[in-house]
């Protein structure tokens, strides 16, 4: 285990809006506010997204299970903001819904809003966390 310890800087309310597309937002709000660590929560409606569900394939290296949620739907979901070197990257698990149809899982590339999406980012300032490329899955994970 690992840790740092950080506190609370400020809090960011963001609307979003149809079709707008979920990472590029948020990332592009973190970005304009230089916000390099935080807490996303993430409420309203999605459009469509590709969601990873889990691995496909773990060895030699990690490979998404990728599936298509089509909505548009309701989503709720949690995440959080690390800065790599290219700046603040989120990760974010969400569950996503229409009618019966149910996904949990990582909503990726295309992740569009459906009418409305309240965002609330808390940040934590005075921390070292970050991502960092880990070699042994070649996957940018936390390092704190």
């Amino acid at each position: 285990m690992e840790y740092s310890v950080g506190s609370v800087g400020r809090v960011v309310v963001v609307r979003l809006s149809e079709g707008d597309e979920l990472y590029e937002c948020i990332e592009g709000v973190a970005v304009k506010e230089s916000i390099a660590s935080a807490a996303v929560f993430v409420t309203g409606g999605i459009r469509k997204a590709d969601v990873v569900v889990g691995p496909k394939q773990e060895v030699p290296e990690i490979v998404g299970d990728f599936r298509k949620f089509v909505g548009p739907g309701e989503v709720l979901g949690v995440g959080t903001i690390y800065s790599d070197e290219e700046g603040p990257k989120m990760h974010i698990h969400a569950a996503m819904g229409k009618g019966d149809n149910t996904m949990v899982g990582c909503p990726r590339g295309g992740a569009n809003v459906f009418l409305v999406l309240e965002v609330t980012i808390i940040e934590i300032v005075g921390t070292t966390a970050r991502r960092e490329l880990d070699e042994g899955c070649g996957v940018k994970l936390l390092k704190v």
